[in-house]
């Protein structure tokens, strides 16, 4: 799994849709977007939930979450701390839901300014995740034995699609 992560409107989707060659439809199909949403505790409760409740919860949503190819997260910590205690309940199981995360990925990447950053993993492992989807998109190999030779698959297999 390939989690991105990032400020808000800072090129998380469009850096991993076109490093791994997707549209915004494979995107859809595969990816997952502000996780850190899900995070927050389930609404309605009046009773806060103590450490051990928020941790199991979270434990439970990052397993699931990490069966997805690629993960977005909009960075929560990185400005004014939230006055209300629910919010900054919120805002501290989002951050522990991305550490959760980064821990089950293969590749962490932030994202700032459109920019990459590796955190986990590095740029030609992400080369490798793209050739075996490519690999695995196009298993019937109309691409492998054209003028472009089988390096060129990805761009090849993209210039077709459109």
């Amino acid at each position: 799994m390939i989690l991105v992560t990032g400020p808000l409107f800072a090129g998380k989707q469009t850096y991993i849709q076109d490093a791994l060659g997707w549209t915004e439809e494979e995107f859809e199909e595969r990816g997952i977007r502000d996780v850190q949403e899900l995070a927050a505790a389930p609404a309605g409760g009046e009773e806060p939930e103590d450490h051990e409740e928020r941790m199991k919860r979270l434990q439970l949503l990052a397993d699931e979450l990490s069966r997805a190819e690629v993960i977005l997260s909009t960075e929560t910590g990185a400005g004014v701390i939230p006055v209300d205690r629910v919010e900054r309940q919120n805002r501290e199981a989002a951050g522990i839901l991305s550490r959760l995360l980064a821990e089950r990925a293969d590749l962490v990447i932030r994202v700032s300014c459109g920019l990459p950053q590796f955190l986990k993993g590095s740029g030609e492992d992400l080369c490798e995740y793209r050739r075996k989807y490519y690999d695995h998109k196009y298993q019937d190999n109309r691409y492998r034995d054209n003028k472009y030779g089988a390096d060129s698959v990805p761009d090849q297999a993209r210039k077709d699609e459109r």
